[in-house]
């Protein structure tokens, strides 16, 4: 029995020598200012059409510190096509730090485009700027090829494009374990191997241009 008292003993001790569990502190949220004003309008003009793209901004709004503006794009073909380059002009100021997300994609079908809605966000909106006459420009819109398309489909049209502008640059498409993939097999000896990358591989093959700019007033 002594023995029982004894060992009841030790496992109180320990119990009491346990180490209380830790608690974890909060993580900092992001605050936005009750002073933020918010608001949404219409755009004066909502549809734009340039090289071959029609966009339409159905409607932008001010939420605390980012502005939003619901964007729909016709798509050139069925390529990765997304907001490439956008920016907000305001008086006094301006924003391109931005991010698109996909809100709805539609197939194209019987000869119709399909069609590519975005929520295109701008950021860091100071809490005094003058939103009464901002304009939403979207510069570019894109797709990105994935690495086995510039053989299937791009590298015809940039070594074109570079023997119009006489540029000495000759492309080839090489077996690199077992995927084609495009490379560049000559240059000019002038040009840095980074320099011929550069132009091989600029965005203005992938891209296409705009601009598509809507006037808002979202107050000041």
């Amino acid at each position: 029995m002594k023995k029982i008292f004894v060992l009841l003993a030790l496992l109180l001790s320990a119990c009491n020598l346990a180490p209380a569990p830790s608690v974890q502190p909060a993580l900092p949220t992001a605050y936005i200012d009750p002073s933020y004003p918010t608001m949404e309008a219409q755009a004066v003009a909502p549809v734009q059409s340039s090289s071959g793209i029609v966009v339409q901004v159905n409607r932008a709004w001010r939420d605390g510190k980012e502005v939003h503006a619901e964007v729909c794009y016709t798509l050139l073909d069925t390529s990765d096509w997304s907001i490439w380059s956008a920016s907000l002009q305001f008086t006094g100021g301006s924003v391109v730090d931005f991010g698109s997300t996909m809100l709805s994609l539609q197939e194209s079908v019987e000869g119709q485009s399909g069609v590519r809605c975005d929520d295109l966000s701008f950021f860091n909106i100071p809490p005094d700027a003058d939103l009464s006459t901002a304009v939403i420009t979207i510069d570019a819109i894109a797709a990105p090829p994935r690495a086995e398309e510039y053989c299937t489909i791009y590298m015809p049209k940039i070594q074109q494009t570079l023997n119009e502008r006489g540029i000495a640059i000759q492309l080839a498409c090489v077996d690199t374990a077992g995927m084609q993939t495009m490379q560049i097999v000559s240059r000019p000896d002038t040009m840095s191997q980074e320099e011929a990358e550069q132009i091989v591989y600029s965005d203005e093959f992938y891209s296409v241009k705009g601009p598509w700019s809507f006037a808002f007033n979202l107050g000041q």
